[in-house]
């Protein structure tokens, strides 16, 4: 279909759909292949260019005083003849031509909008790239063609298949759904939609393909039943298709066979509005189908050129072959030149005078207009590039000597030039202008195929996605708009494992893809907030998992408290040992003059009970949350308690030594070491050696409050660090030494005379405190905790009450309940104390 002009734009459309090639012979000239089956939506697409170029001749404001024309071929869905009908536009109708200024035939064609087809776009572009010609594709959506180095001249009014996979997997990441089904068809459209597909969807980490097959050409049911029996065994919900409508009419035939239900699909803008497939019969299994669309738009007028297509209208060759005649005799089911017997058989003879506006068909349907709308788009933008071209101010201009393009030595390569800069708004209020690889910004819109309880299907837009210079990529959906074919009418789930709750992490499953995983708790000690965590996080030092193991608390601390059972028990313990030593204190200074107090040696009798209440009031110090000042003191008041504790029992089981050998002739002389300024001295000196050793340690290596995380991993155990276990050996040991000596002396002098009998007590005193501290050491050692602090203190008041008891409960005894025997003939006699 042609028409001329000051210059021409060539198109090329599927105006019909199938070919029958003659049989070659090497005796008869080529034949054309001969096109069969007329499709009036293609025929659609080139009277809307066909329109787009009226309507701009129409225009005082683009391009004035220059009229474009138009030549527009047929290619047949077949690669041979749209690539010739390409080589055909490229060198010009005519088999000769002049290039002089005033030529005959066609002016050669500038731009070319076409082809529908990927691998047509591919192989025409190869070639016509090559001469700069500018092709601007409405339909062909292929990512490898916006490869600029092997295609410099190829432009697209339709987005990319690869906006068209992220705006799947946008759709896929809204919906949760991270297990799906991959169906490409087996051609550069879809191979390069599948490894685009994979890679991206690997990219962003949003999902995973359950499986991925290619959809023969052709009849191939064997193959075509083994794909369904891929998707019946799957366990993904969710089937997205790149394919041709050929490619799902089988398939879906076999999926009906199969009765293959639960599905939810997904479908690319090749098939989305394809009404073949919205049917009784396909509609149980596509109902609910999201697809991808491409962008509807409305051009206003197209619908009355459309009702003016007449054959005396466009085209008055004569051509039997021509598009309008071939769509009149489709459409009124007519033939203008009749074969003999056709008018015998029945059929009838185009008149022209066939009314178009009140026959029902679908061409003249404007209501949904996309694959027309990128048409119109794609003639505006040559028209605009060549607008700009010739607005070119001379001396101003792009090329070589800042020349300008003119209309009579107009070259594509220059037409192209201008193209790469176009940007305009069309009156449906879509931006158009292309990037560095020759692509509109691309907005899809997003149907959903809705089956109404009349038994009808509506073609409902749901949302778009689009891609804006300034915000970039976007989706928006309407959910409570879409119609979902589940009996819970809701969104399907599709994941191959369910989300890792938290507390849990994620565990992948040796040889499946990374959506395919278990999910594990998370170890002791680690927590994870978050759904599908990959890894769990350890808490803080001073926090634990909760129960859950989804949140960290804080970890319980534990210390000897005054607010538990044993820290009461032992505090009760210490204050009853204290209140003991003042009550004794009390009674021998109540009866200090009685015989039996003193004979004990008094003064050293009164500072045992005080260094012994200093003993038990010590524990108190091992007993609360540990502080620097706590942890310094208790220790070096335990160390100086005992010792001045342990070092008067010292003195006075040498002085009860010292009495026995002064009451023998001669050994007189030995009390004068023994009097009351050498005992004190000597319970200082021994004292203040204790002393020199606890501020030795406190200096050098001082005791300090530490968090102990080793004992439990969920609880922190306050407790004081030694600071140095030397320091804390030699002052036990110090202890040891003299409660040792002690011991030996008294067990020495157990068998003296019963006046002198205190020696029985105080060996029988220092047993059960060697006895005591010799079983302390390996519990200290091997008690965690708190408990550690627990074991010194009951030690502390073991040994305290066993050296009360023992030294002091048989006197008291005598001293309160058996006072005739507190007399200094009682205590001088050699009996017992019965």
């Amino acid at each position: 279909m042609h028409k001329p002009g000051d210059v021409i734009l060539g198109g090329l459309f599927e105006v019909h759909y199938t070919s029958v090639f003659p049989e070659l012979t090497f005796t008869s000239e080529p034949k054309q292949p001969s096109c069969q089956s007329f499709d009036p939506f293609g025929f659609r697409h080139a009277m809307t260019m066909a329109f787009t170029i009226d309507e701009i001749n129409r225009n005082s404001n683009l391009l004035p005083n220059v009229t474009l024309g138009y030549s527009l071929y047929d290619n047949c869905a077949t690669l041979v003849i749209g690539f010739s009908a390409a080589l055909s536009l490229a060198s010009g109708r005519e088999k000769q031509f002049k290039l002089q200024q005033n030529c005959s035939g066609s002016p050669p064609v500038l731009g070319i909008v076409g082809d529908s087809f990927s691998t047509f776009s591919i192989a025409t572009s190869d070639v016509i790239g090559l001469f700069k010609l500018p092709i601007v594709s409405y339909f062909a959506t292929c990512s490898c063609l916006s490869d600029r180095q092997r295609f410099p001249s190829f432009f697209r009014t339709i987005p990319s298949d690869a906006f068209q996979v992220r705006a799947v997997i946008q759709i896929l990441k809204h919906f949760g759904w991270t297990w799906a089904g991959l169906l490409v068809s087996d051609d550069d459209y879809g191979l390069h939609v599948a490894r685009s597909f994979q890679s991206d969807l690997l990219e962003s980490g949003v999902g995973c393909l359950a499986y991925s097959e290619i959809l023969p050409w052709g009849d191939n049911p064997t193959e075509l039943r083994r794909i369904v029996e891929v998707m019946k065994k799957s366990t993904a919900h969710v089937v997205i298709v790149f394919a041709h409508l050929i490619h799902m009419i089988q398939l879906m035939e076999e999926v009906v066979k199969q009765n293959v239900t639960g599905l939810q699909w997904m479908s690319s803008e090749a098939w989305t509005s394809a009404t073949t497939l919205q049917t009784p019969l396909f509609m149980p299994y596509l109902g609910g189908t999201l697809g991808i669309a491409i962008r509807r738009g409305e051009i206003p007028g197209l619908r009355e050129f459309l009702q003016q297509t007449r054959p005396d209208f466009h085209d008055d060759s004569g051509d039997e072959r021509s598009m309008v005649r071939q769509f009149w005799e489709h459409t009124f089911h007519c033939r203008f030149a009749p074969p003999p017997g056709w008018v015998e058989d029945g059929g009838k003879v185009c008149s022209r005078d066939e009314d178009l506006e009140n026959m029902e068909t679908e061409f003249l349907d404007v209501s949904n207009l996309r694959p027309e709308y990128n048409i119109y788009k794609a003639v505006y933008a040559l028209a605009y590039a060549l607008d700009d071209m010739l607005r070119c101010v001379p001396g101003k201009g792009p090329f070589r000597g800042h020349s300008c393009a003119t209309l009579q030595k107009l070259e594509p390569w220059q037409l192209m030039h201008y193209l790469e800069k176009v940007n305009f708004t069309t009156p449906f209020g879509d931006q158009v202008s292309f990037d560095e690889n020759g692509n509109a910004l691309p907005i899809y819109d997003i149907m959903n195929w809705r089956w109404l309880s009349d038994g009808t299907t509506e073609l409902q837009s749901v949302g778009e996605v689009k891609k804006s210079i300034l915000r970039g990529e976007e989706l928006t959906l309407h959910e409570n708009e879409i119609f979902w074919n589940f009996d819970s009418k809701q969104p399907p789930r599709s994941v191959c494992s369910e989300s890792c709750l938290p507390g849990t992490r994620m565990a992948r499953k040796k040889g499946q893809p990374v959506c395919c995983f278990d999910c594990v708790p998370c170890s002791e000690g680690k927590f994870s907030n978050e759904t599908d965590s990959m890894e769990c996080t350890s808490c803080p030092e001073d926090f634990w998992p909760g129960p859950k193991r989804d949140h960290c608390v804080p970890k319980k601390t534990e210390f000897l408290s005054y607010h538990e059972p044993l820290g009461i028990c032992l505090t009760a313990a210490s204050l009853l040992g204290t209140f003991v030593c003042a009550v004794v204190l009390g009674i021998f200074i109540h009866h200090q003059k009685t015989p039996m107090v003193r004979a004990n040696n008094i003064e050293l009798s009164f500072l045992l009970l005080v260094a012994l209440k200093l003993c038990f009031l010590c524990s108190l110090l091992f007993i609360g949350r540990p502080r620097l000042w706590t942890c310094q003191l208790r220790h070096a008041a335990f160390g100086i308690s005992f010792v001045l504790c342990v070092s008067c029992i010292l003195v006075k089981t040498m002085v009860v030594i010292a009495v026995f050998k002064a009451s023998k002739p001669g050994g007189g002389a030995v009390l004068k070491w023994f009097g009351a300024v050498q005992q004190r001295g000597t319970v200082i000196a021994l004292t203040l050696i204790q002393a020199a050793i606890c501020t030795v340690w406190i200096v050098s290596s001082s005791p300090a409050p530490h968090k102990n995380t080793q004992y439990y991993n969920d609880k922190i155990v306050y407790e004081c660090v030694v600071g140095s276990t030397v320091a804390f050996a030699v002052l036990l040991g110090y202890i040891g030494l003299l409660a040792t000596l002690s011991f030996l002396l008294a067990f020495l002098a157990r068998n003296l005379p019963d006046n002198f009998n205190e020696a029985k007590l105080i060996t029988f005193s220092m047993l059960i405190f060697c006895a005591v501290w010799v079983a302390f050491v390996p519990a200290y050692i091997n008690s965690p905790g708190k408990y550690a602090d627990a074991v010194e203190v009951f030690a502390i008041l073991a040994s305290s009450f066993g050296i009360l008891v023992a030294l002091f409960g048989p006197k008291c005894y005598l001293i309160l309940l058996r006072p005739e025997r507190n007399t200094k003939k009682a205590i001088m006699s050699r009996g017992t104390f019965n």
